[in-house]
């Protein structure tokens, strides 16, 4: 049996009141029972002073913890506490998110116990920079479902921040050429950024009206707008592995994304959703003017993209890694985990 080794965690990440990826990720945990199963202490980073002060304490108390930090797009606020968990000799976990992570943080990767990512493009990336770290694939844990609806309105929904990187743009191109066929279509822009900048260029192409913004949206709200969205679209130039797409392919709606990143790990074109270059607005248009005029098709999609991620994806596969994890480590589990039942093997969704 493994030696129990440490007694506590450390968790370094974003408020929980942030509206960002990491937060969602870690309220997904929270919910999940992951602390209450693990001495987890999670220590928000907006105050760094409160922080310093709370990790201190932390290791005063147990000498030696481990340390799970989550990165984002910015990560010299978490190397300081980085620093000090590797010259406290404390097993240092790196858990990145997103696509917008400095290449310079490799000097920390490079000494990083264990590196955690969220698909297996980004596992490359890193390997690319610290060769010989351990990396460990980690699923976004994905909490969402929503029942089926039959009949669904010509929405198309966009949920990610509003800048030309996520493809946004290029969407509105499509649509406004879409519309000319479907005019009823209806586009929802979920998610903070440029609001004014998109909102001019849609008024430009004369479908300011088919355009509706909601910002940022909690669980709830997100829930209802999967409810009845026909269609996801994600044309991004550039992504890691966005949760919002797991989450629409777990509500059965058909996806439209760029091959970037991850997400070809996800989406099987022409099954489970389609794959369009990014940049690639004909393309675009000639997918999305399918998808809203075939509705079988579109429930096939969507029908196979739920199995997949049914079959891939859930809370409980990204906590049995992560769980895992620290088992390896010798971390003290405060209620022992039950036996896990392996399931019967799934046939491939597409």
């Amino acid at each position: 049996m493994q030696t129990r080794l440490y007694s506590h965690i450390a968790m370094l990440g974003v408020a929980p009141e942030t509206r960002s990826g990491i937060a969602t990720v870690v309220e997904a945990y929270r919910s999940h029972g992951l602390f209450n199963r693990w001495p987890v202490s999670y220590i928000p980073l907006g105050n760094v002073a409160k922080a310093a002060h709370q990790f201190g304490s932390l290791l005063a108390q147990h000498r030696r913890m481990v340390v799970h930090a989550h990165v984002g797009s910015g990560f010299w606020r978490e190397a300081a506490f980085m620093g000090a968990a590797m010259a406290a000799n404390c097993p240092l976990i790196v858990h990145l998110h997103g696509t917008r992570v400095d290449s310079s943080i490799a000097w920390f990767l490079k000494r990083a116990d264990v590196i955690l990512v969220p698909c297996e493009a980004m596992r490359s990336w890193v390997r690319s920079i610290a060769r010989m770290s351990d990396v460990v694939v980690t699923p976004p844990p994905v909490a969402i479902e929503v029942p089926a609806v039959s009949s669904k309105p010509n929405l198309v929904l966009f949920l990610g921040r509003l800048e030309a990187d996520k493809g946004i743009y290029d969407l509105l191109e499509a649509l406004a050429a879409v519309r000319a066929n479907v005019p009823d279509l209806r586009l929802v822009c979920a998610g903070e950024g440029d609001r004014i900048g998109v909102a001019r260029y849609a008024e430009r192409l004369g479908i300011a009206d088919a355009v509706k913004f909601t910002g940022w949206v909690g669980p709830s709200g997100k829930r209802a707008l999967l409810e009845h969205a026909a269609v996801f679209a994600l044309p991004s130039y550039k992504e890691a592995l966005p949760a919002s797409l797991i989450e629409a392919m777990g509500a059965g709606i058909p996806v439209i994304a760029s091959p970037v990143g991850g997400i070809p790990e996800v989406v099987v074109d022409g099954a489970t959703g389609f794959l369009v270059g990014a940049g690639d607005t004909k393309s675009l248009r000639r997918v999305l003017e399918r998808l809203l005029c075939d509705r079988a098709l579109a429930r096939r999609m969507g029908d196979a993209a739920r199995q997949t991620v049914q079959a891939r994806f859930g809370a409980d596969k990204a906590l049995d890694v992560l769980e895992d994890l620290y088992e390896a480590l010798g971390v003290s589990v405060i209620t022992e985990r039950a036996p896990r039942i392996q399931p019967a093997p799934l046939k491939k969704a597409a």
